[in-house]
């Protein structure tokens, strides 16, 4: 396994659509494993396949508070089915935005489908922390981005504070080298 690069905003593959998966083979594995390092390694509780350049619709989750790895999540194809319960604000950060953290509003409990490492279908109804996570990086392999729910000026202060921070940079974050 490898801890992979992970790209910051305004990165261009982070406003991509990402292809759907067809294949699910050793190639597929090696970027779902190198995917949870990199998440484990950032200290994240999710990571999505274009934040480490790849535009494939695959996201990994770890909401677990201990034991890293013991609840691990790898959804191919995810697809959001049904938004359920109420809408809830709650202060969200994304790795592609480091140390950038806004009140977003999100739905409490959403039904969803995937796949997973082997393409069996899965389907789940899932509320809580896991339910924005799922939210968040779903957008993700939509191309769309947390700041993307913020209000203008908001928007405008995350994107400054990205450009003064890292303007000059290759719009990469080397993970462990912070």
């Amino acid at each position: 396994m490898a801890v992979l690069d992970i790209m910051l905003y305004p990165h261009s593959v982070l406003r991509e659509r990402c292809a759907e998966v067809t294949e699910f083979d050793a190639s597929l594995h090696q970027l779902l494993d190198d995917m949870a390092e990199t998440m484990y390694a950032a200290k994240g509780a999710g990571l999505a396949a274009p934040q480490v350049n790849e535009a494939q619709r695959v996201i990994v989750i770890d909401v677990g508070r201990e034991d890293r790895g013991r609840d691990l999540l790898e959804f191919v194809n995810p697809k959001i089915t049904a938004f359920l319960g109420d809408r809830v604000i709650g202060e969200e950060g994304c790795l592609s935005f480091p140390d950038i953290y806004e009140p977003v509003e999100r739905y409490e409990a959403i039904k969803f489908e995937a796949q997973d490492r082997s393409g069996t279908r899965i389907q789940m109804e899932v509320d809580g922390f896991l339910a924005i996570v799922i939210q968040h990086e779903v957008d993700h392999i939509n191309g769309v981005l947390f700041i993307d729910k913020l209000s203008r000026l908001r928007q405008g202060l995350a994107k400054r504070k990205m450009k003064k921070r890292y303007g000059k940079t290759d719009l990469r974050r080397r993970v462990g080298e912070e």
